[in-house]
């Protein structure tokens, strides 16, 4: 029999992720930190990209469906003057580029390519992208020997700004971008570099905002992060309009009544109980609320006597379990 979870709280964790591991590792630190196997993730980030890695914790995790497609804010680097059969660094590189080729492209040349790669682009995503061809993932296929090469898709990139520019061997462009989810960063550097034909990669990712919530308030992911857990509630006031139950409207709708509510003009609606946590996702259809998803009151935590007695293990006098 599983054991039920140490702490069932149930929250968002907004992490500041390192470099050089991967956003499923980050996931299970945050397991055992948290005290709990039921936490998943609202999009993933490479493992040599850093910044907010947002993840939700027991039944919070319900509200990551709505965070998954929130438009995204990075910072990154982007080299021209070379290749990359990954589009960034960690890929194999191309010869790089000639020399009187780079030094002819000038920031003007520069500023007319991102130009043209800002607003509603169409964008052929990464062949080592996650996105499934024929059932596999994109970069398992790419990694294996395969050519993959994927279909076009639109998307938005409402700010592309170049904020510095640095030119050596190779030129290096520090630069900001805001776009729609489902944006690939390592696509625009690689259509950059094609653009100005010398060749392009990412060096550098960091993403600092998702929706309205930045890496600024993020927490590292060595700190107590079963500390850092924001309430469900929390976290919806700044998505969704919000409605204050009373007891009543809330008790009927614990019991699947479509309660009486004046109109909003967004969808979902937050609804929230006489003590202010999230009770649920509403949609308000010709006066009457609909569930869209529940958020069930978390169970008191599990005592670790009394967990260890239940699974037979032998407990300390310390009231944990002994295990060696």
């Amino acid at each position: 029999m599983a054991k039920p979870p140490r702490n069932p709280a149930s929250g968002i964790l907004f992490v500041d992720k390192p470099q050089g591991i991967t956003s499923h590792g980050v996931v299970s630190r945050a397991r055992k930190s948290v005290g709990t196997r039921k936490i998943g993730h609202a999009g993933t980030l490479d493992p040599m990209a850093t910044g907010l890695l947002v993840l939700g914790a027991n039944n919070a995790t319900r509200l990551l469906t709505y965070l998954v497609g929130l438009d995204k804010q990075y910072t990154a680097t982007i080299r021209l003057g070379a290749s990359s059969n990954t589009d960034d660094a960690e890929g194999e590189l191309s010869e790089p580029a000639d020399a009187a080729a780079l030094a002819a492209i000038s920031d003007d040349d520069i500023a007319r390519a991102v130009s043209n790669l800002t607003g509603a682009i169409s964008q052929r995503p990464s062949s080592v992208s996650a996105i499934k061809v024929d059932g596999k993932r994109a970069y398992a296929l790419a990694r294996a020997g395969e050519e993959v090469v994927l279909a076009e898709r639109t998307v938005t990139v409402s700010v592309f700004e170049v904020l510095e520019i640095a030119r050596d061997e190779y030129i290096d462009l520090k630069v900001r971008v805001d776009c729609s989810s489902g944006t690939y960063i390592r696509a625009l550097a690689r259509d950059l570099g094609e653009a100005l034909s010398v060749g392009g990669h990412l060096t550098v990712l960091r993403r600092t905002r998702v929706g309205p919530f930045s890496v600024d308030d993020a927490s590292a992911l060595d700190s107590d992060l079963e500390t850092q857990l924001v309430a469900p509630a929390t976290v919806a006031r700044e998505l969704f309009e919000t409605v204050a139950l009373d007891a009543q409207q809330s008790e009927d709708l614990a019991n699947g009544k479509r309660i009486a509510l004046e109109p909003r003009a967004s969808l979902p609606v937050a609804a929230l109980a006489p003590d202010g946590r999230l009770q649920g996702l509403i949609e308000i259809v010709d006066g009457r609320a609909r569930v869209l998803s529940n958020f069930p009151r978390d169970p008191q935590p599990v005592d670790p006597q009394e967990q260890a007695a239940a699974q037979g293990e032998p407990v300390s006098e310390e009231g944990t379990p002994n295990n060696g």
